[in-house]
């Protein structure tokens, strides 16, 4: 899906808002473990839905959902329970360790085809979709001196994709692999340092560019602020290629944004940046019920700004079919969800409705 230009938290073509960035961690390892922790659910309710939620920012948002439901449902019981990971949250899902969830359209594609660690482990369910979350956009700087002006410049330099696991990077390595960037992506020298570390290995020189992310109009990462206050930045060009790669990889989105609705604090030679987006869903296990899925698409609908002002990290929805801006053909949408939107006349009918068995 293809996301405009707009202003500050503006993300969703017409509409919809993104929200903050957490400072470091979760902007994702898919692979990381984590604790099985739960704050109990609001308790009471006729239905429930235990969450799924990667710690970090993504946790966060959980956390806010989860209050909006306790002040504006009196019949749904949520829950939120870290998982290690958006990879992680479909694997306990297919083991019937909670109902619903939160990860992202690249994992679930993978999923579906059973890449990546998916391969040779694959899951005999595959979560069908609830509504769009939030996204992580992603773009490329190069340090000052490097050289590099444009995404071909890569080819033999030492590229920083982030943190080996996080899901920002498996995301971007998986656009820049496959063709017509596939012969760039080859030739690049990838760096494997943690968010920690990398600050200094550009201050060092160890790294020649890197990509930066977080959630356009709001802020970026914490490791991308740490080191562009400690380096000068300047764009890297999209070449055709990469727009085209970009555009056409199934697992991501693309979008443009002014740069100075979503600056690093320093002048970095452009007006606008082109970026891939991850995309960030709530999704639902076949056997979720339907009214307790159909209720908390009305709360997070109708009572965004709770949410938001608890974490501002979640879209900002002005109109139900905002919802549905992440959704994918080949991913069904829970009963649940789409009878939510048949009711309120935003249905896709080039969307697929899931069953409950």
């Amino acid at each position: 899906m293809v996301y405009d230009d707009y202003p500050r938290r503006r993300f969703l073509r017409g509409a919809a808002t993104a929200g903050v960035i957490s400072l470091v961690g979760c902007l994702g390892n898919p692979n990381e473990d984590g604790g099985g922790g739960s704050n109990g659910g609001n308790g009471g309710g006729e239905y429930s839905l235990r969450v799924g939620t990667s710690a970090g920012g993504t946790y966060d948002v959980g956390a806010a959902v989860e209050r909006a439901v306790s002040q504006h449902s009196d019949t749904l019981d949520y829950a939120t329970i870290e998982s290690p990971g958006y990879i992680g949250t479909i694997r306990r899902m297919a083991q019937g360790q909670f109902n619903a969830g939160i990860t992202d359209n690249n994992s679930l594609t993978k999923a579906l085809d059973e890449r990546g660690s998916f391969s040779e482990s694959p899951v005999d369910q595959i979560p069908q979709y609830g509504f769009f979350a939030f996204p992580y956009a992603v773009y490329l700087v190069a340090l000052d001196g490097s050289g590099i002006e444009t995404f071909d410049d890569l080819a033999g330099a030492n590229v920083y994709p982030a943190e080996p696991g996080y899901s920002t990077r498996a995301t971007t390595l998986d656009v820049w692999s496959q063709e017509p960037t596939a012969d760039i992506h080859d030739q690049m020298n990838i760096q494997n340092v943690s968010v920690d570390d990398a600050p200094g290995a550009m201050e060092e020189g160890q790294i020649d560019a890197t990509i930066v992310y977080g959630t356009p109009g709001v802020r970026y990462t914490g490791y991308v602020q740490e080191a562009s206050s400690r380096v000068n930045f300047h764009y890297v060009q999209p070449t055709d290629a990469l727009i085209e790669s970009a555009e056409s990889y199934s697992g991501s989105g693309t979008g443009r944004t002014a740069y100075e609705n979503w600056g690093l604090g320093q002048d970095i030679g452009t007006d606008e940046v082109f970026h891939w987006n991850l995309e960030v869903n709530y999704c639902f296990n076949a056997d979720a019920n339907n009214d307790a899925v159909y209720e908390l698409c009305r709360v997070v609908n109708e009572h965004t700004d709770t949410i938001n002002e608890a974490e501002d990290q979640f879209n900002d929805f002005e109109s139900s079919d905002e919802m549905l801006a992440s959704a994918r053909e080949r991913i069904p949408v829970h009963p649940g969800a789409a009878q939510y939107y048949k009711d309120n006349d935003v249905w896709d009918d080039s969307l697929e409705t899931g069953s409950n068995d």
